[in-house]
């Protein structure tokens, strides 16, 4: 019988790491497996993964295209079909969508999209939505405020 008493790690499973600098006896002794002198063999002689040997390295070489627009906004996506968790006449806001895990953070801006129908009157109190999403949330009785 199997206890705590008598548990061991399948046979093979583990092994014993290889001591090195121990003598030209052991098999890794003088050089240590490190090869003879160079960069590599030296203590913290190491090259970062990324390096080509002063070679024009590979993100220089490739040409760059297009904008990137250091004041983009991300806005973090919420359909309308995410509000049925919502009951009739509550208020929607960066928090209470956080609470009920439709969006990551409270930090990230939200963005409302029509996708899916409503039926209850809701108070929306978000950043953005789109034309589609504000036509449905009064069509269903509720009210959208920009922040």
């Amino acid at each position: 019988m199997i206890d705590l008493s008598n548990l061991k790690p399948a046979a093979g499973s583990r092994k014993k790491r290889q001591r090195v600098g121990r003598g030209n006896a052991s098999g890794m002794g003088t050089t240590s497996g490190r090869g003879a002198k160079g960069q590599k063999a030296r203590s913290g002689g190491s090259v970062p993964q990324w390096f080509e040997g002063g070679q024009m390295p590979i993100y220089r070489r490739l040409p760059k295209r297009g904008f990137k627009n250091p004041f983009r906004t991300e806005y973090a996506v919420v359909n309308i079909k995410d509000l049925a968790a919502f009951e009739q006449g509550s208020t929607v806001d960066r928090a209470s969508l956080r609470e009920k895990g439709k969006i990551p953070s409270l930090s990230v801006s939200v963005k409302l999209l029509g996708d899916g129908d409503i039926s209850i009157p809701l108070t929306v109190k978000l950043e953005k939505a789109s034309q589609t999403a504000i036509d449905k949330i009064t069509k269903a009785g509720g009210t959208f405020e920009p922040i």
